[in-house]
C-alpha cells in the first residue's frame, strides 16, 4: 500500500506509550486496541510493510472520526489524522474500499453535495429578498448541509453578511472535505479546482466558510493564493462593532458552546465563537462544557464514520451531551455536522447554530 499522500515519518515516530487511547472517542465507546490511535498506527504500519491483508483493516481505520484528540495528546508530535486519511487513499488507489466508501464517493461526484440532492444550489436564497452585491471583497461559501438541510441557517446568515457586503459564489459546489476525508484525493481535485475557479471569478480576497469541515478544507487543502479562509464567527468577532450597530440585542440566556473539532482542534479557533455569545448573553451566561476548546470531544459525526457507523457515532454524541453543564438553555455550536449529530442524539437541550443565537438577539434588538 502507497501512502504517497502523507509524511510515512509518523508511521514510525509512534513509541507506542498509549497517551492517545484516554482520549480517542471511538476507544471510549469500543474498547477495542483496534479501534484507538495507537492500534490504527500498528495497523497502518503493518499494512504499509505488506505483513497484512488489506481488507481486514476496515473496521479499523475507517471507524476514526479524524478529530485529532490524538495529536493534541501525543508527545512524539505525531498526526494520526494524516495517517489514516493516507491509509485510506492508498488503500481506495488499489480499489479496496468500504461500500459506505463507495456510495459517498458515487453520490459526491453525482450530484455534487453529499446528500444526493438535485435541488439548486441557491434556493435556499430564493424568496429572501436578498441580492448578492457584484465584485464583493468577501463571498460566503454556504457548504452541503446548510444548504440542503439546514436552510435557515444559511438565510440567517447571509442575512447577516449581506448588509456588510458579503457576496455568494455563482456555482458552489461541495468543497470536496467528504471525498479527502475518505481518500479519493484525486478525485476531489475537479471539485477543488471548480471552486478555486469560481473564487477567482469572484474577485472576492476572503472566503467565509459556514462549516468547520469546509473551512478546514478551504484553508489547509486549496490552493488559493492571496484569498484568506475565515469561519463566520472569525469573520463577524472582526466586525463586531458593525454588528452591533446593526442591531444585536442582550439576551437573558444560559449558554454552553461545543467546540467543533476542524475548526477548533485542527485550527484554533476557539475564542472568536466565545467572543460573540459573550456579547450577546454576558461572559457569566456562557457555562462551558466539561471538556471544552482544544480538550472538546468529538461529536462522532465526522471523518465518515456517521454514514459507515451510525450506532458508534450516536453513541460518541450522546458521550458528549454528558459534558453539557445542568441549567442551560441552548446548545451552540457552529458546524452543521455536529449540530445534526448532539440533535440525533436525543438531549432535552436544544442545539442550534451560533447564527440563530444572533439572529435571535437581533430580533430582540428590533422590537
Amino acid at each position: 500500500m502507497s501512502l504517497n499522500q502523507v509524511d510515512q515519518r509518523d508511521l514510525y515516530r509512534c513509541v507506542n506509550c498509549g497517551n492517545c487511547r484516554s482520549v480517542c472517542p471511538t476507544f471510549e465507546q469500543t474498547g477495542r486496541e483496534s479501534k484507538n490511535t495507537r492500534g490504527r498506527i500498528l495497523i497502518i504500519r503493518d499494512v504499509f510493510e505488506g505483513k497484512l491483508d488489506d481488507v481486514s483493516v476496515f473496521d479499523s481505520i475507517n471507524t476514526c472520526t479524524t478529530c485529532g484528540c490524538c495529536t493534541a495528546a501525543c508527545p512524539a508530535g505525531v498526526h494520526p489524522p494524516d495517517l489514516v486519511e493516507g491509509a485510506r487513499s492508498g488503500l481506495a488507489t488499489e480499489g479496496k474500499m468500504t461500500p459506505t466508501q463507495m456510495k459517498i464517493r458515487d453520490t459526491v461526484l453525482q450530484y455534487s453535495n453529499t446528500l444526493a440532492d438535485a435541488g439548486p444550489r441557491l434556493g435556499w436564497l430564493e424568496g429572501t429578498g436578498l441580492i448578492p452585491p457584484k465584485n464583493p471583497k468577501a463571498v460566503y461559501f454556504v457548504g452541503c448541509l446548510d444548504t440542503y438541510r439546514y436552510p435557515e441557517t444559511a438565510v440567517n446568515t447571509y442575512k447577516i453578511l449581506n448588509k456588510m457586503g458579503v457576496g455568494l459564489l455563482s456555482d458552489e459546489k461541495c468543497c470536496a472535505s467528504p471525498l479527502l476525508r475518505l481518500g479519493f484525493v484525486k478525485e476531489a481535485t475537479a471539485l477543488k479546482n471548480h471552486n478555486i475557479d469560481q473564487i477567482k471569478k469572484s474577485g472576492a480576497d476572503t472566503i467565509i466558510a459556514g462549516c468547520a469541515g469546509c473551512y478546514n478544507t478551504l484553508k489547509n487543502n486549496y490552493e488559493s493564493d492571496g484569498v484568506s479562509v475565515v469561519t463566520v464567527s472569525e469573520y463577524l468577532a472582526a466586525h463586531l462593532d458593525g454588528l452591533k450597530k446593526a442591531g444585536l440585542g442582550k439576551l437573558d440566556l444560559k449558554i454552553t458552546y461545543h467546540d467543533p473539532c476542524h475548526s477548533g482542534r485542527h485550527n484554533n479557533i476557539f475564542d472568536e465563537p466565545r467572543a460573540l455569545i459573550y456579547e450577546i448573553v454576558g461572559r457569566n451566561n456562557l457555562i462551558e462544557m466539561a471538556a471544552a476548546r482544544e480538550k472538546s470531544r468529538c461529536c462522532g459525526g465526522g471523518g465518515g464514520v456517521r454514514s459507515g457507523y451510525g450506532d458508534l457515532s450516536l453513541a460518541m454524541a450522546k458521550r458528549r451531551l454528558e459534558d453539557v453543564p445542568k441549567g442551560v438553555d441552548y446548545i451552540v455550536t457552529t458546524c452543521p455536522l455536529c449540530l445534526r449529530n448532539l440533535r440525533d442524539a436525543g438531549d432535552d437541550i436544544p442545539v442550534i447554530d451560533l447564527v440563530e443565537l444572533i439572529s435571535m438577539a437581533n430580533e430582540k434588538k428590533s422590537r
